[in-house]
């Protein structure tokens, strides 16, 4: 079963926030997943514990697709040189099952 996050970040660093997206989505299509919708947030009318400036949801055709494309060594290290110094908050707001 399809599985899908609805994730919410504090963006700091756009440029390399946009670097990260680049690089990693080739491997998040091998593993079957891809984004649905993706939001920049301008104003939030209940804001959550910290800021949040950009909402997307991700979704994987399995749970073990998922699993296997956040635990790849390939996305650990993109992860670490772009998102990690790009990102100040994460937030996984809601994980679900998609339904087709």
């Amino acid at each position: 079963m399809a599985v899908e996050l609805l994730v919410g970040l504090e963006v700091s660093n756009p440029q390399l926030y946009a670097e990260y997206r680049r690089l990693m989505t080739p491997l998040l299509h091998q593993h079957q997943g891809d984004f649905g919708c993706d939001f920049m947030v301008q104003h939030s009318l209940k804001p959550a514990d910290t800021a949040i400036n950009r909402v997307f949801t991700i979704y994987f055709a399995s749970q073990q697709l998922m699993d296997s494309f956040f635990s790849h060594p390939d996305y650990l290290a993109i992860r670490q040189q772009y998102f990690e110094p790009a990102v100040a908050t994460s937030h996984i707001l809601a994980s679900y099952q998609k339904a087709d």
